[in-house]
């Protein structure tokens, strides 16, 4: 049986039940801390100054917060998304100018879902309905890089301030890469097959007419999907954190990439580029190295490139991009994540 099939038939007893999984949710991110807390300390009779008790609570507590964060940030995104598809995206972006076109496509990357996977049909897709190669590519930039996990991690771990820049700064990455790669005229760089291909008929909207049940099938859908996919990460990500929590010497990661060492930034960003992770994996490594005194903005950069500049979206690119445009691309965006990170320690200090 269905989720849909499982929902109450009656919109007010849907909401209620939507409204008894919010309250639960609520009370299981109020009560982690107190319950790691008591198992550890209490019932455990673990040393709360030791490092490795900060490190076992550290994962604990982590764990299940991002996970819960991760489950209701991504059913409420979704439901949201399910009222925009990359097919209407295309269409609002079909025949766009450059310049209006970076910014409209900046927007849209935001509210699109599209995850790796998908890079390579939707780029073949907006360049052949008419799209620009920038703005298709600042489409491809926004879209991983301002998601709806890092901006709800940021804002439940540093504050709104944090997130707003991080949403702000993503945008400003993803129009001045797009537009920089449109005007140095990479469409010769483009696989001869991209031009070739031809959309025929009307776009079709796949989201179209879906019931509220459906919308909300969509959602708990999705969270199973994406947390399927990404729990090895989280663990690695979180792991990391913890050991860097509770053993990594306080002056270790200020000495190579902290506010004395003016290519701090570049550090960071030179380590985020190869490094594959995503903003939920990321995020708890992040955290810890905040901890440990590295600044603001050089973890922001640090984040953007390992979200904006994946591994496995830069290999699936490949079949569309030459090694020309492909090392060109990672090259902009690295270097406008890198522009981020100095002017964020500038805000921020």
């Amino acid at each position: 049986m269905s989720i849909t099939e499982r929902l109450p038939a009656s919109p007010r007893r849907r909401g209620l039940v939507l409204v008894g999984a919010a309250a639960a949710w609520i009370t299981a991110y109020q009560l982690n801390g107190p319950l790691w807390d008591r198992l550890l300390y209490d019932a455990a009779g673990l040393d709360p100054a030791d490092r490795l008790t900060g490190t076992i609570h550290f994962f604990c507590y982590d764990t299940v917060k991002i996970t819960l964060l991760l489950t209701g940030i991504i059913f409420v995104v979704t439901v949201l998304r399910s009222y925009m598809s990359i097919e209407r995206t295309r269409a609002l972006l079909g025949g766009r100018r450059e310049g209006l076109g970076n910014v409209m496509a900046a927007g849209l990357g935001v509210i699109t879902p599209f995850c790796s996977c998908s890079a390579v049909p939707a780029f073949i897709g907006f360049v052949a309905a008419g799209v620009p190669i920038g703005v298709t590519l600042t489409f491809l930039i926004a879209s991983p890089l301002v998601n709806e996990i890092a901006v709800g991690l940021l804002f439940s771990m540093f504050g709104w301030r944090i997130a707003a820049l991080y949403v702000a700064a993503g945008l400003l990455v993803a129009i001045g890469a797009g537009w920089t790669l449109g005007r140095l005229g990479v469409q010769r760089w483009v696989e001869p097959f991209v031009f070739e291909t031809r959309l025929g008929g009307r776009v079709i909207d796949s989201t179209a007419g879906l019931t509220p049940a459906q919308r909300i099938q969509m959602g708990t859908e999705e969270v199973a999907t994406i947390l399927r996919k990404i729990w090895p990460y989280l663990l690695v990500g979180i792991g990391l954190g913890a050991v860097i929590h509770g053993w990594a010497p306080e002056d270790f990661f200020t000495t190579y990439a902290g506010p004395g060492n003016a290519f701090g930034v570049l550090v960071a960003v030179g380590i985020g580029v190869p490094l594959y992770s995503n903003a939920a994996g990321i995020m708890p490594l992040v955290q810890a190295l905040h901890e440990k005194g590295l600044p603001m903005g050089t973890l922001l950069a640090f984040m953007m490139s390992v979200v904006a500049l994946s591994l496995p979206e830069m290999i699936l690119l490949r079949r569309v991009l030459r090694p020309q445009l492909l090392a060109t691309f990672i090259a902009v965006v690295a270097t406008g994540v890198t522009a981020v990170g100095y002017l964020f320690n500038l805000i921020l200090t």
